[in-house]
């Protein structure tokens, strides 16, 4: 059996930074194993700007972004494999692949980066009721036919949703001369970037109906119109708040699961709210030599955050091969979401961290005039007022090696949401 050093799984911004940075590390022997027939992953459709800001100091397109790490990687003569599939991987790290020209491979690696990415929650999930015509697609696979397949998915569109995605394929569909007619959203809040919402739909007078939902879709062969109406607090529509659009597509930007099925055959465990693994601070989960960075782990807001995280999981992929597998006894402090707090990653910290870790959450609403604060146990450690938090736009915080080292018996770590 051919055995590789490390072995990235997804070809995408965070296999490709992942692979970079194992290679600066000192990683001599990395492969990545890539479904798709391109390096790049879903930058490559992502032709809008904004991308860039922060890994670079400039703005860039998504493939532009992703060409700036493909060019690290063929510059780094690091192995890539396109057109394969991974169909197995297991707790000793045998990762098993197949593609047309050599069939059926399994290779051992001494450590295993997790890189998949996530996908879009499909119309199944959302219980709409009406028959399946043509016309209604996710939003990420309308953005892939008109941005790289060169088709148009329809002319009059509702968008159900306002995650990124939806969003930006509301302006995207509106520059190509479709009709946007209404973005609904079940939240009473927008799921994707402030930014977005001024870009995307207040500059083309497209209207945001929050707390509104698809209840019913028109038409056999072709949609033909939607009906949308209001939710209560519980998200059940409102008797008597109906109204119709005359439409020929509908798009669905509900949401992203990160790719987890490879995880869970290896029997990582995941945490509930993200659908990731759970990792501690250098991204590793509860399967030795198993790291996870990227959409896999959670979704991300922008990529240079998904860069960054994957940078450290390469160079701490690397740190432990070198390690000859050998794994310090630390203590592992629990990192818990409070009040407000939907998850946090990474989940567990070591007491003896060496230099600063990001902790990154997501709040379950929007809240004004609040304070962010760090509690070691009881004890308030952290408190940092905020004029406005949202549920679209990530949030961090910054533990500390001194603050860990001052509080020696420490339990547990819980980042809350509380009154300034």
């Amino acid at each position: 059996m051919e055995e590789r050093q490390i072995v990235i799984i997804g070809g995408g911004p965070a296999g490709l930074s992942a692979a970079v940075a194992a290679k600066n590390a000192g990683a001599d022997d990395i492969l990545i194993i890539e479904r798709d027939e391109r390096l790049g992953g879903i930058l490559n459709q992502c032709i809008h700007n904004g991308f860039g800001l922060h890994t670079f100091k400039e703005e860039l397109t998504g493939p532009e972004y992703a060409k700036r790490y493909i060019n690290q990687v063929i510059d780094f003569g690091i192995d890539y494999l396109l057109n394969t599939m991974v169909v197995d991987i297991d707790d000793k790290r045998q990762v098993t692949y197949m593609n047309r020209e050599e069939g059926l491979v399994t290779i051992k690696a001494d450590a295993v980066i997790l890189a998949m990415g996530c996908r879009e929650r499909p119309r199944g999930a959302l219980n709409i009721p009406g028959y399946r015509p043509a016309g209604i697609y996710t939003a990420g696979t309308a953005q892939r036919l008109v941005n790289m397949e060169g088709y148009m998915p329809g002319r009059k569109v509702v968008i159900l949703g306002s995650g990124d995605i939806g969003l930006i394929m509301a302006r995207r569909m509106t520059l190509e001369g479709a009709e946007v007619k209404v973005v609904a959203e079940i939240m009473p809040f927008s799921g994707g970037l402030k930014r977005n919402i001024v870009q995307c739909l207040d500059d083309f007078d497209i209207p945001l109906k929050l707390n509104h939902t698809v209840v019913d879709i028109r038409g056999r062969e072709r949609v033909e119109g939607v009906t949308i109406a209001e939710v209560d607090e519980n998200r059940k529509p409102i008797p008597g708040t109906e109204e119709d659009y005359d439409c020929d597509t509908l798009l669905l930007s509900v949401g992203l699961i990160p790719e987890n099925e490879l995880s869970e055959k290896i029997g990582v465990p995941l945490d509930p709210v993200t659908h990731g693994p759970i990792v501690n601070e250098t991204f590793e989960t509860k399967v030795s030599g198993v790291f996870a960075c990227g959409n896999v782990l959670h979704v991300h807001d922008l990529v240079d955050f998904v860069s960054e995280e994957a940078a450290k999981a390469g160079e701490n992929a690397v740190a432990f091969v070198k390690a000859n597998y050998y794994e310090p006894n630390r203590q592992q402090i629990d990192i818990l979401a409070g009040e407000g707090v939907g998850y946090t990653v990474p989940q567990t910290i070591a007491q003896n961290i060496d230099e600063p870790l990001k902790v990154r959450f997501r709040v379950r609403g929007i809240y004004q005039g609040k304070a962010v604060s760090v509690y070691f146990d009881n004890e308030r450690i952290q408190h940092k007022k905020k004029r406005i938090i949202a549920p679209g736009q990530m949030e961090e915080v910054l533990i500390k090696p001194e603050e860990l080292n001052a509080h020696a018996s420490i339990k547990q770590i819980k980042v809350v949401i509380e009154d300034a």
